[in-house]
């Protein structure tokens, strides 16, 4: 077998679950893997800080994304969308390497890496766009304008959803100005196609294929059941009021602001930025969805 052709990207940052048992020498193995493939290694500050590993430079997650073109992301799924909401900006491209149960965008296994991480260094790999989700919740003044209380970013999803002692809440949901509907409910969900197979998709909303131009607007148990999961045009710009219910809150991915009020306006567009993953060779999505939702099971 031909030894990999010299790697494509100059300089790899390095990214643990750092919390995470036993990841320290997994880190040092990926790190040593980059350096032989003619890489020059940095460690995440935080990464580097909880492991101990002082043998590579420590960098922020700003400078990483001034100083480095790839970045190789250990852990689950959950790591990996933080990791991706901070360097989209940067438009780096992020190799995931799983510590544990396969995921849907971490997919490379531990085993496998140091055979999969060689190739996707030299160029041998499939690159993958997908989109991100840009939100603010904006509260009403007094005198008829609207103060913005809280920026960010999503990968999976933007929610609006009851306080924890609460009962339901009452949205209102409009596209580009439009009325679409009143949601009596649990919440809403604003899922991505990445989401879609995340918390919509417990919800019972639809899978979507991450190439779609579109989000899907899940309610969370509804207490109309007409109000059914709908797919609509990412081009727009989506604004959920919170009409009625106490203490409602908002989740983009894990971030939370609690305590929204009455009249306050989540509102969710597609950001300018794109997250890029790269997968080995002969990745595709719906060979993911079969061993992630074990639609082998009953195969011969």
């Amino acid at each position: 077998m031909h030894s990999p052709s010299p790697s494509r990207f100059r300089h790899a940052a390095l990214i643990g679950k750092f919390q995470a048992l036993g990841i320290r020498p997994v880190l040092e193995d990926v790190a040593h893997l980059l350096t032989r493939a003619g890489v020059d290694v940095s460690l995440e500050h935080d990464t580097a800080q909880n492991t101990g590993m002082t043998d590579y430079p420590a960098l922020s997650l700003k400078e990483i994304g001034q100083h480095c073109d790839v970045a190789v992301v250990l852990g689950g799924d959950g790591t990996m969308l933080a990791i991706a909401r901070e360097l989209a900006q940067y438009n780096i491209p992020l190799i995931g390497i799983n510590q544990g149960r396969l995921g849907f965008i971490t997919d490379i296994q531990h085993k496998e890496m140091a055979t999969a991480l060689p190739l996707i260094l030299a160029g041998q790999y499939e690159e993958e766009k997908r989109a991100l989700l840009e939100g603010a919740v904006l509260r009403p003044r007094r005198d008829g304008g609207m103060d913005t209380i809280y920026e960010g970013y999503a990968i999976n999803e933007v929610v609006v959803s009851r306080g924890a002692t609460a009962g339901m809440v009452e949205l209102r949901a409009e596209i580009d100005g439009q009325f679409v509907a009143n949601y009596r409910a649990d919440g809403l969900i604003i899922a991505s196609p990445t989401g879609s197979t995340a918390y919509a998709m417990s919800a019972g909303g639809p899978i979507m294929h991450p190439g779609l131009g579109g989000w899907v607007l899940v309610p969370i148990a509804s207490h109309t059941l007409s109000n059914r999961p709908i797919v609509v045009s990412d081009t727009g710009t989506i604004t959920i009021e919170i009409v009625a219910g106490r203490d409602a809150s908002m989740n983009f991915d894990m971030q939370s602001l609690a305590s929204l009020l009455h009249g306050d306006r989540v509102t969710v567009r597609r950001s300018a930025h794109r997250v890029r993953f790269l997968h080995p060779k002969g990745w595709n999505y719906y060979a993911t969805l079969r061993r992630k939702l074990r639609w082998n099971e009953g195969v011969a």
